[in-house]
């Protein structure tokens, strides 16, 4: 297994997950909704982001395997932090626990493993960071 092959399981979950992408906006020039690898310049908020991915090996004896820990990003302009931690809500709903359906793995566990909301530098934007740990057997 890949990260890629993981990316594209979250990406295909949240992006089928109706609880959460009526919370995003609603772009007609983009066809999926707005859930980004590469933001682009002028998208719409509030988006999220599939971030950053860490692997080790998860072996046994019998089978090969790895944990991995996948960073989210909610990048909000409402003024507060609830657009943010309502968004991350529907993270975890989505994630938390789901069996992912990972090409070439077993998705043996993803668990929620924290959630934070941050005023961005730019002092209006709020961004919120949630990290999931998934282990995988190939």
């Amino acid at each position: 297994m890949t990260p890629v092959a993981l990316q594209e399981a979250i990406y295909n979950r949240l992006a089928n997950y109706s609880a959460l992408t009526a919370l995003l906006a609603s772009d007609p020039r983009f066809a999926a909704p707005a859930i980004f690898d590469h933001v682009p310049q002028d998208a719409v908020f509030p988006y999220v982001v599939i971030g950053d991915t860490t692997a080790i090996e998860w072996d046994t004896d019998d089978t090969t395997g790895a944990e991995y820990t996948v960073t989210l990003h909610v990048w909000s302009e409402y003024r507060g932090r609830k657009e943010a931690k309502q968004i991350q809500a529907e993270l975890y709903n989505a994630l938390h626990r789901h069996e992912l359906a990972i090409s070439g793995a077993t998705t043996v566990t993803c668990e929620w493993e924290y959630a934070e909301t941050v005023l961005d530098t730019d002092g209006l934007t709020r961004q919120g960071i949630t990290r999931f740990r998934v282990l995988a057997e190939t």
